[in-house]
């Protein structure tokens, strides 16, 4: 791709909005495109976050197996036979290394090239760039004291609860917690025309109180959103589980260090997720669990080389001088866009 004259057709970040267009019509809507039964194995495959894509069956990301698995496979069977056996991880582990063969190739870009709901929220603070919302940039004692959260979410709503509810502690329809409030679970079907999962559950006082969760926070992204880039993929529990693998994935960001970077700091302005360390680090500490490999602090950084995005010893993209210079003509650090042209101006015949 050129990377020294961004005023071309194709930049990373045009390339990156194509693949996302891509996704988001796939993930969304191609279940009804290619039919129940390649839906079904597709989903199983495509850690996807949309329940959309599939909706007969449950295999919409990886989050869902994992609630299954821990629900009816080992809470279920523990209570059962009163012991615990490492066969009942077997499934759990089969789980996960399905999805790290997927992920081996895409890592932690998932997050920042695939998700439909990370797709969505980009959009959302476009438009409150187009509406002249007042930016809100996450300070760093804000960012480490909301990092834990996600694997706090990790920890009790797509695994403790799950195996509480098969060990017969918590009610049944605690088996799917964290599937309950998911917010993707609403933006995906919404975007399908199925108003179904906002509508308000009456099935009971823990139905209610889960449909009332999940309508608030789908409330607070969309309002958020406008203002805080990728609200929910702060928290996201699938961000966390990509950052459990993220050291196996031969695709990952590299930053070498440089006698600049201690006054620039753009590299962290461009951050959709606000990482500090991609500006005070370099080397393994730079790659920040909360990276999404989007890209955006290669583009902005104004020297050459110094940050890249690799796979495995190959060069992807890395910054450069002349590519700041121009993308900075198009939109800001903080996604502000100028007037953009997708297609070069001639020069005027003399």
């Amino acid at each position: 791709m050129p990377e020294t004259a961004p005023s071309s057709v194709l930049t990373l970040s045009r390339l990156r909005l194509s693949v996302q267009l891509l996704m988001l019509v796939l993930t969304v809507w191609g279940g009804t495109w290619v039919g129940h039964y390649a839906a079904e194995k597709i989903s199983k495959a495509l850690p996807a976050l949309s329940c959309a894509y599939d909706r007969a069956n449950g295999a919409y990301c990886v989050l869902i197996p994992l609630q299954h698995q821990m629900h009816h496979r080992v809470g279920e069977m523990i209570q059962q036979t009163g012991h615990f056996a490492l066969r009942l991880l077997l499934p759990l582990a089969f789980t996960l290394l399905a999805f790290y063969a997927f992920y081996f190739f895409i890592g932690k870009a998932f997050c920042g090239w695939v998700c439909p709901l990370g797709t969505v929220q980009e959009w959302l603070y476009r438009l409150g760039r187009v509406l002249r919302r007042p930016f809100r940039h996450l300070s760093e004692p804000a960012m480490k004291r909301l990092r834990p959260l996600k694997w706090a979410l990790v920890l009790v709503l797509v695994l403790g609860l799950p195996l509480a509810a098969g060990l017969g502690v918590t009610p049944h329809a605690t088996g799917d917690a964290f599937c309950q409030v998911c917010p993707s679970r609403l933006a995906t079907t919404l975007l399908t025309g199925d108003t179904e999962q906002a509508a308000i559950r009456t099935g009971g006082v823990l139905d209610f109180a889960f449909g009332a969760l999940a309508n608030t926070l789908f409330g607070f992204i969309l309002i958020a959103g406008l203002a805080v880039r990728q609200p929910f993929c702060r928290i996201c529990p699938l961000l966390a589980l990509n950052a459990a693998f993220q050291r196996l994935s031969p695709l990952r960001l590299v930053k070498r260090p440089h006698d600049k970077c201690a006054k620039c700091g753009i590299c962290t302005k461009a951050c959709p997720m606000d990482i500090p360390e991609i500006w005070h680090e370099s080397g393994r500490k730079a790659f920040a669990e909360d990276c999404t490999l989007c890209g955006r602090c290669a583009e902005y950084c104004p020297d050459d080389d110094i940050i890249q995005i690799k796979f495995g010893p190959a060069r992807l993209f890395g910054s450069s001088r002349a590519y700041y210079k121009a993308r900075i003509k198009q939109e800001n650090p903080q996604g502000e866009s100028k007037i953009v042209r997708w297609f070069p101006r001639r020069a005027p015949h003399a």
